[in-house]
């Protein structure tokens, strides 16, 4: 229908409604102000954000900068009206990504795109960013919300984060010396994290649950709710480590790809690791997914994490100080296996998950 002759036009007639973004900007001032740390007061509204090294205490710093998303767990936030968690899931790959290069967050940007702006659910989406930033010690210092009818379905909404950290030259991880005899520790995971959502919501579909049901692998719970939990953020306990140990050598996060594809990523051409795969702390999700789907062992440990958010790769010698640090900040660490020489794959299972 064209409009009406000799009205004029206005962007809120093509479905673009400046005056709701401008409320959201005042609705969350409060949620950004209080991410803000030395070097960045976490105040929103210009063109652009400052952080300053210097207050921060930086003495000779290596930026560190990563970009992520969630994937179609978003999907899962849209249609079952849940959307104050999936922000913290959006920091959560990016921070992640961060701290295992041995860098301390410093800022974090958000891009929340909508078909139709509804600012109570973007302001659920952005508490749920600013608590991942106030998790992970990072500021929240700018971000662009885009409204864009025609190019996504009403209720629909996607999210793009950015996030940049520092290291002191010199402290930059994977270091060079990982070899035989080094030990790896997992870090249990919270849930699924961010990643495999795709066979995850056809799985769903294929057993005939909606988001409403009873979880079968979570008591208590509703699929939807159980499947929204976020991304265990671990840059805390890891920066504690690192600064009380010398002994961590590599970080991975283990995101898509799983333990498979994420561990090669920070090891020498001449290592591999070998995993007792008995040992991971299988969380029920998984073990429903597996057998809704019939995956493969292999099929589940190179699509989702199956238990482990994060692997560290850490001195023999300094095994037993490190997983003790990361327990008592509050970690579930378990001793996975060691490295080797590599003479063929580089991760080599033995054992198999217990499920």
């Amino acid at each position: 229908m064209s409009r009406d002759a000799g009205k004029p036009a206005r962007y809120a007639d093509a479905g673009v409604d400046i005056d709701a973004g401008n409320a959201l900007v005042e609705g969350i001032a409060a949620l950004v102000r209080a991410t803000a740390r030395p070097g960045a007061d976490a105040e929103i509204g210009g063109f652009g954000g400052v952080f300053d090294l210097k207050a921060a205490k930086y003495r000779d710093p290596l930026l560190v900068a990563t970009t992520d998303g969630v994937g179609t767990k978003v999907k899962i936030a849209a249609e079952t009206g849940i959307h104050d968690t999936i922000g913290i899931d959006l920091v959560a790959m990016c921070v992640n990504d961060l701290v295992v290069q041995a860098a301390e967050p410093l800022f974090f940007l958000d891009y929340f795109a909508t078909g139709k702006l509804v600012p109570e659910t973007a302001r659920e989406v952005v508490k749920g960013i600013a608590e991942g930033c106030r998790i992970a010690g990072a500021a929240l210092i700018g971000g662009e919300t885009a409204e864009m009818p025609g190019l996504y379905h009403l209720g629909d909404y996607d999210l793009a984060g950015f996030a940049v950290g520092a290291v002191e030259r010199g402290k930059l991880l994977p270091r060079r010396d990982i070899g035989p005899g080094d030990v790896v520790l997992g870090l249990a995971a919270s849930g699924v994290h961010s990643n495999g959502y795709s066979l995850v919501r056809r799985l769903v579909a294929d057993a005939g649950l909606t988001w409403r049901d009873h979880a079968p692998f979570a008591a208590g719970k509703r699929v939807g709710e159980a499947l929204l939990a976020p991304t265990r953020i671990y840059v805390k306990p890891l920066l504690t480590a690192l600064a009380r140990s010398s002994g961590i050598k590599g970080l991975a996060h283990i995101t898509g790809g799983g333990l498979t594809e994420n561990i090669p990523r920070v090891l020498p051409e001449e290592a591999a690791v070998r995993i007792d795969l008995s040992r991971i702390p299988v969380l029920p999700v998984f073990a429903w997914l597996s057998r809704t789907g019939s995956i493969e062992p292999a099929e589940m440990l190179r699509t989702f994490n199956s238990g482990i958010g994060m692997v560290a790769i850490v001195e023999a010698r300094a095994a037993a100080e490190v997983s003790g640090i990361l327990t008592a900040e509050g970690e579930t660490v378990v001793e996975l296996g060691a490295v080797e020489a590599r003479t063929g794959e580089p991760v080599v299972y033995d054992g198999r998950l217990g499920f």
